[in-house]
């Protein structure tokens, strides 16, 4: 099997000022490299472990884990809806293995996926319909969210059903690493706004288009020094990577949501998909694990990196060239 662990932002996907032309294009190049990885590769499936930004999951029924056995996606960040190529028949053997296994993962027959999964589909995997997929989401926003033990051991068995099914297996692992971005938290939205995070509904184009809106004006705050969100923190992803690449499993296990908000942001919980990730690799084997790229950059109000893992029988990763540095400048 082959991995690959990408931070994601919707910013990226629009036309904000940036602050530094070539730290964006290094993210690309890197992002580049690992989308070259995985057609070279040729995987039979593609498995994501993503987030949901009450985009697909509301608060009127929210499980830690959903495996989607039939998907499309939102129409968020000018990403036009589409159906997904969901590999049904894996995805439900998947969720029959987990549940034989006592891991009562949710599953749906109508999932909507936004951009914590279609990023990386678009990005790594060359769109939404190349490859068979199966989207697996992780509730990394609406608290209580499951522990970081429990997504690792969600990993697992994931990974170890995997390996047993003998096919070429690409997995994605997205979001984080650090941010705050200005994301509802049903403790502190006025009524109105506690109402769209409980009830199911398809936003309207205006409706997203003011969201987004809100998303460009706080990322332009941030780089000017303002809230409200929250600087990304080069000293959380920075021990978070070095962890990853060490497979520090129970470095991971001892992570606490408290921890995360203080040091990560409301948004640093996404990396719980990079810890299922590295679990589900390590369970079907031996792994290495090499850093491609990190570095903040501020317009996208987020810590980004790109981690390639691979099985030591499948070649040992390089590491990034040299005239592309694995870390930035800044």
């Amino acid at each position: 099997m082959l991995a690959i662990c990408a931070s994601h932002s919707p910013l990226m996907l629009t036309d904000i000022e940036h602050t530094d032309a070539a730290r964006q294009q290094q993210f690309h190049a890197a992002l580049d490299r690992s989308r070259a990885a995985i057609a070279g590769y040729d995987p039979d499936v593609v498995v994501v472990f993503g987030p949901d930004h009450f985009n697909g999951l509301f608060l009127d029924l929210m499980p830690s884990f959903c495996i989607g056995l039939e998907a499309e996606s939102a129409a968020d960040w000018g990403l036009e809806p589409a159906r997904l190529n969901v590999a049904s028949a894996v995805a439900l053997g998947l969720v029959r293995a987990l549940r034989a296994a006592d891991f009562d993962v949710a599953f749906s027959h109508r999932m909507t996926v936004d951009h914590g999964i279609t990023i990386p589909l678009h990005k790594l995997a060359g769109g939404l319909t190349r490859y068979p997929v199966v989207p697996i989401v992780i509730d990394c926003a609406a608290d209580p969210r499951p522990s970081f033990a429990r997504c690792r051991a969600l990993g697992t068995a994931v990974g170890r059903h995997l390996a047993s099914t003998g096919m070429r297996v690409a997995i994605l692992g997205s979001g984080g690493l650090s941010h705050d971005p200005p994301t509802p938290r049903i403790a502190e939205a006025p009524a109105h706004v506690v109402e769209r995070l409980i009830v199911r509904h398809t936003p309207s184009a205006d409706d997203l288009r003011q969201r987004e809106t809100r998303v460009l004006a706080a990322a332009r705050a941030l780089v000017a020094g303002g809230g409200p969100c929250r600087p990304p923190s080069r000293d959380f992803d920075s021990r978070f990577l070095e962890r990853l690449v060490a497979q520090d499993m129970a470095a991971f296990d001892a992570y606490t949501d408290q921890a995360v908000d203080r040091e990560g942001g409301f948004g640093g919980h996404e990396v719980r998909c990079w810890v299922a990730t590295l679990a589900a690799m390590r369970a079907a084997g031996p792994v290495d694990v090499a850093l491609g790229w990190y570095d903040i950059v501020p317009e996208w109000i987020t810590g980004m990196a790109v981690v390639e893992m691979r099985h030591r029988d499948d070649g040992r990763l390089q590491a990034a060239p040299a005239h592309e540095p694995a870390h930035g400048d800044a």
